[in-house]
C-alpha cells in the first residue's frame, strides 16, 4: 500500500495543477529553452587532430572504453559513412524537428510547470530500433538512422511492423513517449483491464502533448491496421469479454494483446489482419471516453484506480 500511495504522490507533484483537458490549448506564452547538437555531423567529418574537441564538447558520448583508435576507426568506416551520407540526404536541416520539439516541449511544460526541457543531440547509433529515442532528463538523443523512411533499402530484412514507425514523422511521437514513460511511474496493476487502461493513460498523454499528430501515428499504426481496428472494435470487445479476459490475470495477455508485436494473437485464423498492441489501443478508447464523460483533470486521469475508471467511462465499442 505504500508503493501505490508513494506514485500517487508522485504524479500529484509531477503534473500542474489544472482543470484543462482540451488537447488544443495556446502555447505561445509558454517559454522553453533548448539546444540542439548535431554529434553526427560533428563526429564523421572529424579528424584525428581535432577529437580532443570533439571529445570537450560531447564528454558524454566518450567513455573510457571508446579509445581514440577506435573512434578514428570508426570515422573511416565505410559502411558508417554511407549511413552517414544517407541520414544526411533527409537530415542535413532539422528545421520541422526543431519547430516540432519545440512544440511538444510547450505543451508538456504547460501541463508540468516543472518540467525543463532536454538539450537534445541527433546521433546515428546503427540503426539501433531498441534505442531509437533516449531521455535522461537533461539530454536527449535521436538517431537519425532509424528514421530514413520505411521503404529504405537500409530496412529491407526488417518486419514490415517495425519498418511501419521508421519514418521521419515517427520522431516526435518516440520522444513524446519516451518523456511520458519517464512521468507516468507504474502503478500496482495486476488484471488485463487495469494494464489496458494503464496504457491508455500514456496514449491519453500523446493526444495532451502532440494534438495536431494523428491517431495511427500515436499508436503506430498504418492507415489499414487503423480502419481495421475501427471496423471491429464492437468484435474486439466482445471477443475479451465473452472469454472473459478483462480481470484475468495471465501474463501471457501481455504479448499477445499489449507489446508490439506483427499482429495480435486471439488465435483465430485471420489473426494477420490485426494490428499488434490491440489492448493498448482499446484502452485509449476507454479513458477517452472517460474523459469525455467525466469532468476530471489530468491529474484525477492519472491516479484513478484504472478499474473504477472503466465504470466510470461508459465506453460502448461502435457497432
Amino acid at each position: 500500500m505504500r508503493f501505490y500511495f508513494v506514485n500517487l504522490m508522485v504524479l500529484w507533484m509531477f503534473f500542474s495543477c489544472t482543470d484543462k483537458k482540451n488537447t488544443e490549448i495556446d502555447v505561445s506564452t509558454t517559454n522553453i529553452d533548448f539546444s540542439i547538437k548535431r554529434y553526427e555531423v560533428d563526429f564523421y567529418n572529424t579528424t584525428a587532430n581535432q577529437l580532443p574537441n570533439l571529445k570537450n564538447k560531447y564528454p558524454y558520448l566518450f567513455p573510457k572504453s571508446f579509445t581514440d583508435s577506435l573512434a578514428i576507426s570508426k570515422i573511416a568506416n565505410k559502411d558508417e559513412q554511407e549511413l552517414f551520407k544517407e541520414t544526411q540526404k533527409l537530415y542535413k536541416n532539422i528545421p520541422v524537428l526543431k519547430s516540432q520539439l519545440a512544440s511538444l516541449f510547450k505543451h508538456v511544460k504547460y501541463y508540468n510547470t516543472n518540467f525543463k526541457a532536454p538539450n537534445v543531440v541527433t546521433i546515428i547509433s546503427n540503426i539501433d530500433y531498441n534505442s531509437r529515442v533516449i531521455y535522461a532528463d537533461s539530454l536527449l538523443f535521436i538517431s537519425l538512422d532509424a528514421y530514413l523512411g520505411k521503404t529504405h533499402r537500409f530496412y529491407s530484412d526488417y518486419p514490415k511492423y517495425i519498418k511501419e514507425n521508421n519514418n521521419k514523422e515517427n520522431i516526435i511521437v518516440d520522444v513524446a513517449n519516451s518523456i511520458i514513460n519517464k512521468q507516468v511511474v507504474p502503478l500496482p496493476t495486476r488484471s488485463f483491464l487495469s494494464k489496458m487502461i494503464q496504457e491508455g493513460k500514456k496514449m491519453y498523454l500523446l493526444d495532451m502533448y502532440l494534438p495536431a499528430v494523428p491517431d495511427k501515428l500515436k499508436i503506430g499504426y498504418s492507415s489499414e491496421n487503423m480502419d481495421w481496428t475501427l471496423y471491429n472494435e464492437e468484435d474486439i470487445w466482445k471477443y475479451f469479454i465473452e472469454r472473459k479476459l478483462l480481470f484475468s490475470t495471465d501474463t501471457k495477455l501481455n504479448k499477445r494483446f499489449l507489446e508490439n508485436a506483427p499482429f495480435s494473437k486471439f488465435y483465430l485464423k485471420n489473426d494477420n489482419e490485426s494490428p499488434g498492441r490491440i489492448g493498448v489501443w482499446l484502452g485509449w478508447k476507454i479513458v477517452r471516453s472517460y474523459m469525455q464523460n467525466n469532468d476530471v483533470s489530468l491529474q484525477e486521469l492519472l491516479i484513478i484506480d484504472p478499474e473504477e475508471l472503466f465504470k466510470r467511462s461508459k465506453y460502448k465499442p461502435k457497432k
